[in-house]
C-alpha cells in the first residue's frame, strides 16, 4: 500500500491510493482555500472510519443486533502527550456486555494500535 500527493495549486493537494483520490486542503485563514480535508482532519477521519469498521465487522461475526454506529474523533491536544478524544455511539438492541465488548474491540482497531504505538518515519528524496 502507497499513498502519492501532488500539489494542485495553493496549498490544495490531490491524494490517492489505489483507485481511490481525495483532496485535502487547509483553511483560508491558513492560506488555503477550504476544498478539501486538512490533515488533521484526514487522521481523526481514518481513526473514525477504521473504529467504525471494525466494530461492525466484529458485530457481524457474532450476529449482534448492532444496526448502526456513529464515532466522533477530534484531536484535544498535541505534542508530547497527544491526546485524541473518541465518543462512540452504538445503536441496537444489544446487551450491556455487548456494548461494553465491541467498545473493547474499538481499542483493538489497526489504526488505534498504531497511534498508540511508537512510530518512526524514515524520511528520504526520491
Amino acid at each position: 500500500m502507497s499513498t502519492t500527493t501532488k500539489k494542485i495549486s495553493g496549498f490544495e493537494f490531490e491524494i490517492r491510493n489505489k483507485n481511490h483520490a481525495l483532496v485535502a486542503d487547509v483553511t483560508p485563514a491558513d492560506g488555503g482555500l477550504d476544498r478539501g480535508m486538512s490533515p488533521h482532519d484526514l487522521l481523526e477521519s481514518a481513526l473514525s472510519a477504521c473504529t467504525a469498521i471494525t466494530v461492525t465487522m466484529y458485530a457481524d461475526r457474532k450476529k449482534w443486533p448492532l444496526k448502526d454506529i456513529n464515532v466522533q474523533v477530534r484531536i484535544v491536544k498535541e505534542g508530547p502527550q497527544t491526546e485524541i478524544e473518541r465518543l462512540i455511539h452504538l445503536v441496537g438492541e444489544l446487551t450491556e456486555e455487548q456494548r461494553q465488548r465491541l467498545i473493547e474491540i474499538a481499542n483493538k482497531c489497526p489504526l488505534h494500535k498504531l497511534l498508540e504505538s511508537q512510530i518512526h518515519i524514515l524520511t528520504s528524496e526520491n
